[in-house]
């Protein structure tokens, strides 16, 4: 919409051929300065968003086995954190980080809150290590609702995709059929229309 607005208002202002000419150039520059910009913040933000909720139900499996284990949820957290890597495991990490060095867990859990889907997963190690209720089964019972959740996305996604490619695959096969079905009907219709009349 802006490139078109900056054709349309040079064109108003400078007017005539050399106006719409001008026009179409700050449009055509517009489009490319904004697609550059939106090309370098999109990217790294979505691939950081699907990798974030492709890691949270293995992170919580991995954390729900540490405490299992017997360690406390801030020793797993680091743990966790560490073998993972990505951005759930670095959030995991520094936050784990930050309470081992006595900073306050809720503030200590919010890089993880703020990815996508890991706010439940942030309050139960707030909750675990203010409170050292058990932290294995609700964590267990996270990365099942994630991996479920992350089912019914994909299982979406490939009903919209044959829904999405019908249309193409209709717009290839209807001329095949008017040409090869419905024309020589029309035709044989037509001959035998005028040549009986």
């Amino acid at each position: 919409m802006p490139p078109a607005g900056a054709v349309c208002g040079v064109w108003v202002l400078v007017g005539g051929a050399t106006g719409a000419l001008l026009g179409l150039g700050v449009g055509v520059g517009l489009w490319r300065w904004r697609s550059r910009h939106a090309a370098a913040a999109g990217p790294a933000q979505a691939e950081d968003t699907v990798a974030a909720a492709r890691q949270l139900p293995l992170a919580a499996d991995l954390l729900a086995a540490c405490v299992a284990a017997g360690a406390g949820p801030v020793v797993a957290a680091q743990a966790v954190g560490e073998a993972l890597g990505g951005p759930v495991g670095k959030a995991l990490a520094r936050g784990a980080a930050e309470v081992r060095l006595g900073g306050e867990p809720a503030d200590a859990w919010r890089r993880l809150a703020a990815l996508p889907d890991a706010r439940a997963l942030a309050r139960l190690l707030e909750r675990a290590d203010e409170s050292g209720l058990p932290a294995a089964g609700p964590a267990a019972r996270l990365a099942s609702d994630a991996r479920a959740r992350w089912s019914r996305t994909a299982t979406a996604r490939a009903r919209r995709a044959a829904v999405l490619i019908s249309a193409p695959v209709g717009l290839c096969f209807l001329p095949a059929f008017i040409a090869v079905g419905v024309l020589p009907v029309v035709i044989g219709l037509a001959g035998g229309a005028l040549g009986g009349g």
